[in-house]
């Protein structure tokens, strides 16, 4: 029988385990290196918690474990316990953090001076905002002259 233009390779092949073998443990599959891994690491870790913790029992890396070095600039990591943390310690805020803290502080300050009219700026719109509400005002005077003309003028024409 044709399979079509692409034949399946011997290789190509997959065993998928079901629910139940997965479950039970029998599945046929082989086990993979990251699943290995994590086994063994926890097994460090249910051995770690039996065991006191010590600076001489931990694994060292490399020719650590051959030599002792001193080296004054390597920094040994400090792991804190829930316990140790202390909550009322405050954090130093990094150079960006800081500047952008002061931008929004002085972006709200010179907001409130705008609000009052403070700034040069709201002086100058409120200089404008002046002047176009005479114009305004000549205007509708104006136009309340011209109106009353008109029906005078209407009223002689009637006469």
């Amino acid at each position: 029988m044709g399979r079509g233009k692409f034949k399946g390779k011997p290789t190509g092949r997959r065993h998928f385990s079901t629910p139940e073998e997965m479950l039970a443990g029998t599945s046929s599959r082989p086990r993979t290196f990251r699943q290995e891994e994590a086994e063994e690491v926890e097994e460090e870790i249910e051995s770690e918690s039996e065991e006191e913790s010590g600076d001489e029992s931990e694994k060292r890396k490399g020719t650590e474990g051959v030599m002792e070095i001193s080296n004054p600039n390597i920094v040994k990591k400090k792991n804190l316990k829930a316990r140790d943390v202390d909550l009322e310690k405050t954090t130093e805020l990094s150079r960006r953090e800081r500047e952008e803290i002061e931008k929004q502080k002085s972006h709200e300050r010179w907001m409130k001076m705008q609000e009052q009219g403070k700034t040069e700026s709201a002086k100058k719109d409120l200089e404008r905002l002046e002047l176009i509400r005479q114009q305004r005002a000549e205007a509708a005077k104006k136009r309340e002259e011209e109106k009353a003309a008109k029906e005078s003028k209407k009223v002689e024409a009637r006469k």
